[in-house]
């Protein structure tokens, strides 16, 4: 059987490279090892060609519960493919003159406030959707991420002021979900409708994305739509859709692989619908896609890239030949979504996933995408999966040393007493995260604003813990260390992941927890 589908893979990948097009039967094959190589339950996948959809189709179960078929209609949230919405929306303000680009957001947010009292007044409608604040990645995220916190736009607002800068504003490219939240505020500020409502009235409606929602809390037909799934120490496991509303603006939009192609060819068409409406001026279009942050490209680029960086709500880069390809990928608590579009080719392409594992996605774009621009088998199914494979092993091996330690950090001397670090610890943004003990049980951690941070406090050494969440899903334990007083008394705390795998808006290393109770 395994020689069979070898066969069969090799004929396929032939096919692309003589026929410059995708045939549909060894696509199916190629989709079927990419759900089997990553371990993901469901993908579904489309592919627009000269305005006319060629392949449509999911593939896999949507849920491992009630094992009912993935396909075209089936709903995922696409998360950050959403970003390219809210940048839409904000256009479509600009057209009608309620707001320039380079507006200072306190013409529209006079409470907005950043670290830096200079960069506050220079800080622009631009600088909000092009990640070049300079802010550290997904600084703040903590403050919607996971869903069950109790902090509100006004929270967000307030707090972005106490988050310190990585680098120079408007120097590097970081990547930072809160500016997007902000400029959803922007939006209903200037328009006068809530982010949600705007979205799926001026948009997704007259695009015809007839399925979409702007947010999971606003689909009422849940009878085909994906649940989420992640490995949870080694094993795949269903989890409960993770999304706060407060973040929608950044990636709140469910959606399925026919709106989505419905959204590329809409795009592809100049922003002109079926219908021949145009929803956005040719100018403001023009000015979406230009690059406004620069990212560096690698030397050893798989698409021979001479440039590369982010536009309003999109990432732009060139590949082979200079074709223009406009693209982005979005990702929540297991779901990964992947959307690209190269104009000039007419080609666009989605995938959509139902497990947090990039890898797969990235197979089953760049083999497409390959076909269209000429590139012999380059076998992105065997490159991804052994990559895989090899940072699974290697983020293993950290937790497992990390826990090796915990077991033998049971006999050390120097352990601090509970009634050193037994208290309530403050960050300015985060609020209260709470150190119990139980002589029974041990040490606990508990956020008090984001209810579902909490887990056991394990010590390390004499100055570090390590913080095991209960969700064992989240990947994202972290070391807990503490800074003594003379008396030998906590007065502050740290936070750093243990392993890369952790998903960067477990926004932990920007916590300064100062000991208040």
């Amino acid at each position: 059987m395994f020689l069979k589908r070898l066969f069969s893979l090799i004929l396929f990948f032939f096919a692309l490279v003589i026929n410059a097009q995708i045939e549909e039967e060894q696509l199916d094959i190629l989709i079927e090892e990419t759900l089997t190589t990553f371990n993901v339950p469901g993908i579904s996948v489309g592919i627009l060609k000269n305005g006319e959809i060629i392949y449509s189709k999911g593939h896999g179960v949507r849920s491992l519960t009630n094992k009912k078929d993935m396909n075209d209609e089936t709903l995922v949230g696409v998360a950050s493919n959403s970003k390219g919405f809210t940048c839409f929306a904000l256009a479509m303000m600009v057209d009608e003159g309620k707001l320039n680009w380079d507006d200072k957001v306190r013409q529209h947010i006079p409470e907005f406030q950043l670290h830096d009292a200079w960069v506050t007044e220079e800080f622009t409608i631009r600088d909000l959707v092009t990640h070049r604040s300079g802010l550290g990645l997904g600084a703040g995220d903590l403050m919607f991420f996971p869903e069950g916190g109790d902090f509100t736009i006004d929270d967000v607002i307030a707090n972005v002021k106490y988050l310190e800068p990585e680098s120079s504003f408007r120097s590097e490219f970081q990547y930072n979900n809160n500016m997007f939240i902000i400029a959803g505020e922007v939006l209903k500020r200037v328009s006068g409708l809530s982010w949600e409502e705007f979205i799926e009235t001026k948009i997704l409606k007259p695009v015809g994305m007839v399925s979409s929602k702007a947010s999971y809390n606003r689909v009422t037909d849940k009878s085909n739509i994906i649940d989420a799934h992640t490995m949870a120490d080694g094993e795949l496991v269903q989890i409960p859709h993770d999304w706060s509303a407060l973040a929608n603006p950044a990636g709140g939009i469910m959606s399925n692989v026919t709106d989505m192609l419905t959204w590329a060819a809409f795009l592809m068409n100049d922003a002109v619908t079926k219908e021949g409406e145009r929803l956005l001026s040719e100018k403001q279009f023009h000015e979406l896609w230009q690059l406004q942050t620069p990212l560096q490209v690698s030397s050893s680029d798989s698409y021979n890239s001479n440039f590369k960086g982010y536009g309003l709500g999109w990432f732009v880069a060139d590949v082979k030949g200079g074709h223009k390809q406009v693209y982005h990928t979005g990702g929540l608590l297991g779901t990964v979504t992947q959307f690209t579009m190269i104009p000039d080719l007419d080609l666009g392409i989605v995938v959509l996933t139902n497990q947090m594992n990039g890898s797969a996605f990235s197979t089953i774009t760049n083999t497409i995408k390959d076909a269209y621009l000429g590139y012999e088998n380059r076998n992105w199914l065997k490159r991804y999966g052994k990559r895989n494979a090899d940072y699974i092993i290697y983020n293993d091996s950290i937790k497992t040393a990390v826990y090796n330690q915990v077991k033998a950090a049971k006999k050390l001397k120097s352990l601090p007493k509970p009634e050193q670090i037994v208290g309530t610890y403050t960050d300015n943004w985060f609020g209260d995260v709470i150190i119990s003990h139980d002589s029974k049980k041990g040490y606990t951690i508990k956020s008090k604003r984001s209810s579902r941070l909490f887990g056991e406090l394990l010590p390390f050494n004499a100055t570090t813990f390590v913080a095991k969440w209960n969700d064992r899903s989240y990947d994202a334990d972290v070391y807990v260390q503490f800074t003594f007083n003379e008396k030998g008394e906590a007065v502050f705390a740290t936070m750093n992941y243990i392993a890369p795998i952790t998903d960067f808006s477990f926004d932990f290393g920007d916590l300064k927890l100062k000991k208040t109770e």
